[in-house]
């Protein structure tokens, strides 16, 4: 985190140290700080910790061991490790450092000072404020668990390791933010992860220089991740614990931001966005018919639109067959404008949709439906077919699984609308040649964006177009160069 800073060594003074806490941090003046001082066996004992963040219960309880001191202790000399036996916590560490100790009880721990001592204790109290994991609003499933990630750090991790009884799991913790200090939390699997991998990662994170990640993952993806105006998301982001499982298993790493109940998959492809979780919780046959159906939605959101124009501009490209295709009735706005407005609305309505509160979400589907669908085609506004290809187009931007890769659809389908409008065929095809180039030359952490596709692998293409039964899925995926290739091996 930026360039060497001195650091400021605790003071075998109490009074020093108190002097600095009271400067640096606040302590007498944020409310938030509390700090308790001790008398034990005639020298100070201080305590500093954050309410709000630490446990109350356990932090009475541990001024009461420390009381007890003066009536069953008298060796004044080793107080210092009479203090360390008292504090009955599962984490207690040392530092020598007042830099450390306001990091760490900035972090919602206990930090015990004791006159005379250059040295301080650590310990692990944290209570942070939060819900409970439910399942997420995004990735719901009809069958499967509902448990899902939330704001806090360690819940997170414990909902990882509860599906990962592994001993080579890592949690790794890093700090983001020179004065956030925002918990990052990098997680694999140790023998099947990459290592280079792992230590690009690392060093992408360390080499982060900013005062704070207040937007959490995503401020923290767009540091790690080349191309900043890129609309197509190159990580995955996920909300289910299952997912970020398998994830693990496959060689991926995860980063559990603090604050955040969304966790980054690295690295992805633009394949791994279309997968869902009720496919897995499925049949083979039945999550292959979900998935063929969720890729027909998905084209039809990115291609229904620009082909529908195309063909009603030049009908002479449609056989007789399928002439019906094309407005019916010539509106008093080009069909072209038509769509774009009709897009827009669309739009406008789901941003509504997202800050209304709840009793008034009905009021507002009425005036949807209503007032902007069928009185905007009574006055010619809008032709009937235009809607129709809308709805069909909304519903399969709905359908996609990632929200990140729906948005990016959403302005590719509008770039193609665009140019198909202004130049007909020629337009149309430049802008799918122009858009699938975009998309190849495309990395993700040093992985090709189309894989398996461009370059093509056979064995993964198979495993994507078809939900292949899980005793016959023994390979990871090679594009994150995995240490054990075999999935199914056991090995000590």
């Amino acid at each position: 985190m930026g360039g060497s800073k001195r650091k400021t060594h605790i003071s075998s003074n109490i009074k020093d140290v108190q002097a600095y806490m009271k400067e640096r941090v606040g302590v007498g003046i944020s409310y938030d700080l509390e700090f308790r001082e001790l008398v034990l066996l005639k020298r100070k004992v201080q305590l500093y910790f954050l309410n709000g963040q630490v446990s109350d219960l356990v932090a009475i309880e541990i001024i009461k061991k420390l009381v007890s001191i003066n009536d069953e202790e008298s060796n004044q000399k080793k107080l210092f490790e009479i203090v360390e036996n008292r504090l009955a916590n599962l984490s207690v560490e040392h530092t020598n450092t007042m830099d450390e100790a306001v990091d760490q009880m900035l972090s919602g721990l206990i930090i015990v000072f004791v006159d005379g001592e250059k040295k301080a204790f650590i310990v692990d109290v944290r209570d942070y404020p939060g819900r409970q994991p439910e399942e997420p609003d995004t990735e719901r499933v009809i069958r499967g668990s509902r448990d899902g990630f939330t704001e806090n750090v360690i819940i997170n991790t414990a909902l990882t390791r509860r599906r990962i009884r592994d001993a080579r799991l890592r949690h790794e913790m890093l700090s983001v933010g020179e004065r956030s200090k925002t918990d990052v939390c990098l997680c694999y699997i140790k023998d099947i992860a990459n290592d280079e991998m792992i230590e690009l990662t690392k060093d992408k994170i360390r080499s982060i220089e900013i005062d704070g990640i207040t937007m959490a993952d995503k401020a923290l993806e767009e540091f790690i991740i080349e191309n900043k105006w890129n609309p197509f998301p190159l990580v995955r982001y996920t909300e289910r614990p299952d997912v970020a499982a398998n994830h693990l298993f496959e060689g991926h790493l995860l980063l559990i931001v603090d604050t955040s109940p969304s966790v980054i998959i690295l690295p992805t492809t633009y394949f791994d966005h279309l997968e869902h979780a009720e496919e897995y919780r499925q049949s083979p046959a039945v999550g292959t018919f979900i998935r063929w159906s969720r890729l027909l939605a998905v084209f039809a959101s990115l291609f229904l639109l620009p082909l529908w124009l195309l063909f009603s501009m030049e009908p002479t490209l449609l056989p007789k067959t399928l002439s019906f295709i094309g407005p019916n009735e010539e509106g008093t706005i080009p069909v072209a404008v038509q769509i774009i407005l009709a897009v827009l609305g669309v739009e406008f309505v789901r941003m509504a949709a997202v800050h209304t509160p709840t009793p008034l979400a009905t009021a507002l589907g009425l005036i949807a439906a209503v007032v902007i669908g069928q009185i905007a085609i009574d006055v010619g506004m809008f032709s009937p077919e235009v809607i129709l290809y809308i709805a069909i187009s909304t519903i399969g931007v709905y359908v996609t699984p990632s929200y990140e890769l729906s948005v990016a659809n959403k302005l590719l389908k509008l770039l193609l609308i665009i140019i198909t409008a202004l130049f007909g065929v020629p337009g149309f095809l430049i802008g799918l040649l122009l858009s699938t180039l975009f998309l190849v030359n495309m990395n993700s952490l040093r992985t090709p964006y189309l894989w398996p596709f461009i370059p093509f692998n056979a064995g993964a293409m198979l495993k994507f177009i078809f939900r292949i039964p899980v005793p016959f899925s023994e390979g990871r995926p090679s594009i994150v160069y995995p240490k054990d290739t075999i999935s199914q091996e056991v090995k000590n």
